[in-house]
């Protein structure tokens, strides 16, 4: 896994426009289509290299890496990541965020329609309410707009813990985050698990427009992987839970881990 202290050091870094968190606070693409990639860290460098004339890097307190921990809640019986391992085209994610370095916590929805497009809504929480928001009036009745479950159904089940580069692209037309060093924890079993030196790429488009960063990609030979942090992180710490369809996901993760 990548040592945030030397890639600090990487002169890549100097190649790029920097852009502060208040400017990208307007790129949101709330409703937008999301491509992910699954991409060995051997080769971060030379994306970010090719990257460094078409995006600017999002920096936080001097840094171009930050650092999450998103919290997962589903019911007790795991509707949300069942649903999901179904293939119900409509579904739903319920989770809390915090952004570590700029001390700011979230409860997020996300939407995924049969179309394909993903709406996320969110609102601010005290960073005190990370782990627990069931005695915020406000919180409660945003989640009750949101999802057909009670709040009183959900359960903490799911703490994913990476760090991030986000990168934007100069006309802000788009976004992509690469997260590495991502941890699980399960909330309900205690148990953990990595995935290893493996990075995930996510491009977020308003549609699926042309774009600099996925030619890149499929120049380099990397191409989408469709996969969701929560059902992957759910199905390599809980071995109770149902997850044949995510074996092949979790075996190609494995092999480009070693």
């Amino acid at each position: 896994m990548i040592a945030l202290s030397s890639l600090l050091q990487w002169p890549v870094w100097g190649h790029f426009d920097t852009i502060g968190l208040e400017e990208m606070s307007a790129v949101k693409l709330m409703n937008r289509v999301d491509t992910k990639f699954l991409v060995p860290e051997s080769l971060l460098p030379e994306l970010l290299e090719r990257a460094s004339a078409a995006y600017r890097v999002q920096v936080i307190a001097g840094s171009p890496i930050a650092s999450y921990d998103s919290l997962y809640f589903d019911t007790a019986s795991l509707d949300m990541y069942t649903k999901h391992h179904a293939k119900k085209l409509q579904r739903n994610k319920v989770r809390t965020r915090l952004y570590v370095d700029s001390d700011l916590t979230f409860l997020e929805v996300k939407h995924k329609n049969n179309k394909g497009r993903t709406k996320k809504k969110r609102i601010k929480i005290p960073v005190s309410e990370f782990e627990d928001f069931y005695s915020d009036g406000e919180a409660l009745d945003f989640l009750k707009t949101q999802v057909s479950y009670m709040p009183d159904e959900l359960l903490p089940q799911l703490h994913t813990i990476f760090n991030r580069i986000t990168l934007v692209d100069k006309e802000k037309t788009e976004r992509l985050t690469i997260d590495m060093n991502l941890r699980f924890v399960n909330v309900q079993n205690g148990n953990k698990a990595e995935l290893g030196p493996v990075l995930i790429i996510e491009l977020k488009q308003n549609g699926l427009l042309s774009s600099k960063m996925r030619n890149i990609l499929l120049d380099m030979s990397v191409h989408p992987f469709s996969m969701s942090k929560y059902c992957i992180g759910t199905a390599m710490t809980n071995p109770q839970v149902k997850h044949n369809r995510f074996k092949p996901k979790i075996q190609r993760i494995n092999k480009l881990s070693q």
